[in-house]
């Protein structure tokens, strides 16, 4: 029932405005991000763009839980022709030891890649790969008429020397997930690296109140505007609906 009513009032919300672009990812994009003081890139998003955003990201998923949960169909079912969704994971997506979390995926960038993992009560569970989730999500979604963007996640606040760490497995397969699917792929791990690595570790730190994977809302800002900063030097469309603060974003290509 709660899925109903939320693509109900989303649909609403289309309808009135026309085009709109649609968020789906974990905390680092939702609202509230990962608790008090934090806050997701996904919020500050809007103010750069033409038409509206609806931040669909809920925090702790990944894409094996917001395909099991309904979220993706709920989505899939939303949008209309010629809207645009998002999709960034990647932070939850990996493995959680010997019980499962339910978040997981198997292990590889095949799309029909799988793993046996054991829940709590000793249950098991076949999984399958993050390209396999995704894929299908994209392909939905392309069939519906919508425009998908797969976007690499965000890099943590790990630092070796003046560089941030290199990036997780799930930066590699969300572009090889672009490449199979032939949606446009943004490096946005690469571009908040480009900005992050410009503003200096000191003044960084001061974005990961929590820890090192949340950012504050200034932090949050700055994340949004390197996800813009890859979208106009990439080959979406969606750079056309790209507003006069979001074409003054700070930094270059990659």
């Amino acid at each position: 029932m709660y899925f109903k009513v939320v693509a109900a009032l989303l649909a609403v919300v289309a309808c009135v405005h026309g085009q709109t672009v649609y968020l789906a990812g974990d905390s680092t994009m939702a609202k509230g991000g990962g608790g008090s003081g934090t806050d997701g890139w996904g919020q500050y998003l809007a103010q750069y763009l033409t038409i509206p955003v609806v931040n669909n990201a809920v925090s702790g998923r990944s894409a094996r839980s917001y395909t099991d949960e309904g979220r993706f169909n709920t989505l899939i079912n939303t949008v209309k022709s010629g809207d645009y969704v998002i999709i960034e994971f990647g932070h939850n997506d990996g493995s959680a030891g010997t019980v499962d979390n339910g978040r997981q995926s198997a292990v590889g960038d095949g799309y029909d890649t799988t793993a046996t993992v054991t829940a709590a009560d000793g249950t098991k569970i076949l999984i399958h790969s993050f390209p396999y989730y995704l894929q299908n999500a994209i392909n939905s979604l392309k069939a519906k008429g919508a425009i998908p963007i797969i976007s690499s996640q965000t890099p943590d606040n790990i630092w070796s020397g003046n560089v941030l760490a290199a990036p997780s497995r799930f930066v590699g397969y969300a572009q090889t997930i672009g490449t199979r699917t032939g949606v446009v792929y943004v490096d946005h791990s690469s571009y908040v690296a480009q900005a992050f690595q410009k503003i200096g570790q000191t003044t960084v730190n001061t974005y990961f109140p929590n820890d090192h994977t949340h950012t504050s809302a200034t932090g949050a800002n700055v994340v949004a505007q390197a996800f813009v900063r890859g979208l106009l030097c990439g080959s979406s469309t969606l750079k056309s609906k790209v507003n006069a603060a979001g074409n003054a974003v700070p930094n270059g290509c990659l």
